[in-house]
């Protein structure tokens, strides 16, 4: 006769169990406004206030933020590999090309980190941190809200290579931008509208040198000569100018205004105003700041919703468990009705 042990009996119950329970749960494997509405539901005031002071001591660091989710997004996801140092396994994303030097910011994102974890600690994602920090930072500048889709999770792996080759480049011409926006799935009309965080910000004088001096049709004269005065010609500097000299603390559409005057900083700029597609959207953005400003709320959202890595967020489980061995790291909270995210 064969003997089964009661713990086999034990496990085979388990395993029942727990496929009772799956099979019963609503799982939702996409992002959500009320992702940790449950699970930590001071996360957002807690963030906000994280930018709120930092863009009170600096209100550069709004656009800087908003750059950093934009890097972050563009290279394998909005997953917050950015952040990522160096490791014997790593190779960093700080260190490529368009963000040594010039991508700033981590450490708003480390701060609103380090106070999330006194209160809900091992909860909120840094991908998520980043994309909520993208819109209060916007908001904190005269700029537009959004509601932001939250429930990502953290890469363990960084792009150095997709770093150095998907990100936009300053001296882009329209159709490699177009393209470089559509690879991501982004319209056209998403790629004008979120350059228009260019109304905010500063460049490096090397990202803009040959346009002012290069005595070209498609910048103004009287432009060109002002940007040249901390500019100069010889001196390889790391000078900074503001992208909108009229109102570079503000995220508004004067950055299109622009444009039409043939002010852009910078030769990706002006290219959106060049005889090309995407002419009578600059116009429009001009002509219309409530267009760009509601075009560029939802050009962020959409920009959020690139290749995250999601968490699953299960609820209305009538079943009082408190631990789950499925060999994953599962956080369990509540009582007969709770979240799980994976």
């Amino acid at each position: 006769m064969i003997s089964i042990s009661n713990n086999f009996f034990a496990a085979i119950a388990a395993m029942f169990s727990l496929l009772v329970i799956f099979s019963s749960m609503q799982c939702h494997a996409q992002l959500s406004s009320t992702f940790y509405d449950r699970t930590c539901p001071n996360a957002l005031n807690t963030i906000r206030t994280s930018v709120r002071q930092a863009v009170s001591r600096e209100r550069r660091m709004a656009a800087s933020l908003i750059r950093l989710h934009f890097h972050d997004c563009f290279v394998q996801g909005c997953d917050a590999s950015i952040l990522l140092d160096e490791t014997p396994t790593i190779v960093s994303e700080k260190t490529a090309l368009p963000n040594l030097g010039s991508v700033r910011g981590y450490g708003i994102i480390e701060d609103a980190k380090r106070e999330l974890e006194k209160t809900c600690p091992g909860v909120v994602s840094c991908a998520d941190i980043l994309a909520v920090a993208a819109r209060d930072a916007s908001t904190l500048v005269g700029g537009p809200s959004w509601a932001v889709k939250l429930g990502r999770r953290d890469s363990t792996t960084a792009s150095h290579t997709l770093a150095e080759t998907d990100l936009p480049g300053p001296f882009d011409p329209l159709n490699r931008l177009i393209s470089s926006f559509a690879s991501k799935g982004l319209s056209t009309r998403d790629m004008v509208a979120l350059s228009g965080a260019h109304s905010i910000g500063q460049a490096q004088c090397f990202l803009f040198r040959d346009r002012i001096y290069g005595n070209g049709t498609d910048i103004d004269a009287g432009f060109a000569s002002t940007r040249r005065r901390q500019c100069p010609k010889e001196d390889q500097n790391g000078n900074l100018a503001p992208l909108d000299l009229v109102t570079p603390n503000q995220l508004d559409n004067n950055y299109f205004k622009n444009l039409r005057q043939r002010k852009g900083l910078l030769q990706s700029d002006q290219v959106l105003l060049s005889g090309g597609s995407t002419d009578d959207i600059v116009s429009e953005y001009s002509n219309s700041p409530r267009a760009f400003a509601s075009d560029f709320a939802a050009a962020m959202i959409r920009m959020g919703d690139i290749s995250p890595i999601i968490r699953i967020l299960a609820v209305d489980c009538h079943f009082p468990i408190t631990y789950i061995n499925l060999g994953i790291a599962l956080k369990v909270k509540g009582e007969t009705c709770f979240n799980i995210i994976i």
